[in-house]
């Protein structure tokens, strides 16, 4: 049974909800039942904005995701701060360290840390780091293609993506190869601390 829930946080700006758009898309593509929910507000001027999606093989009752994320990837430190206790036991939590100095207080959890903003550079703009941690995603997850993804790219930014799609593409692949080299150590959960006044 499929019912995968992911959250996607970040400062407004980072392609957070473009991220879940291109999840919930592919998801389709692939006969899933989806859903996609945003999340806007003030928190778009300097917090945490986010969305919700879910990837099901059955019916969604509801798209709201409280304390049982399968994955949750952060962009920023408020959004690790805010939604790191959201992922479920086992589940993973993936950490853009780019922007994200601090470690996560969970031992429950399979946390990467992805330096998305320098690897995104590499391949061309740091405005593709979202690219990287949805590549990193799709590397652990396997629950859609990247070739499903990209074609959910097309349709997210429609003609004016053209010109950004071979940067994409290579952030989305730097994504996967960073993931793949790290997924041994996600077996089992990695103990990281934080000072107890930061501690989650």
């Amino acid at each position: 049974m499929v019912n995968e829930k992911i959250l996607c946080a970040g400062f407004g700006g980072q392609g957070v909800m473009s991220m879940g758009q291109m999840l919930a898309y592919a998801g389709m593509l692939e006969n899933y039942h989806v859903s996609w929910m945003p999340s806007y507000g003030p928190e778009m001027r300097g917090g945490t904005a986010y969305c919700c999606v879910v990837i099901s093989d059955m019916p969604i009752g509801s798209p709201v995701i409280a304390d049982d994320a399968d994955c949750a990837v952060v962009m920023n430190l408020p959004s690790l701060q805010k939604f790191a206790s959201a992922v479920k036991p086992g589940g993973h939590l993936l950490v853009n360290s780019s922007m994200v100095r601090e470690k996560c207080g969970r031992t429950d959890v399979h946390t990467c840390y992805i330096p998305a903003d320098d690897l995104a550079a590499e391949c061309g703009s740091r405005r593709s780091a979202n690219m990287v941690m949805l590549g990193a995603y799709l590397e652990l997850s396997r629950r859609v293609s990247q070739e499903n993804i990209l074609t959910a790219f097309s349709k997210v930014f429609g003609k004016k993506g053209d010109m950004f799609l071979a940067e994409n593409t290579e952030a989305l692949k730097a994504g996967k190869e960073f993931a793949a080299t790290a997924v041994s150590s996600l077996y089992e959960p990695i103990s990281c601390s934080l000072p107890a006044s930061q501690a989650l």
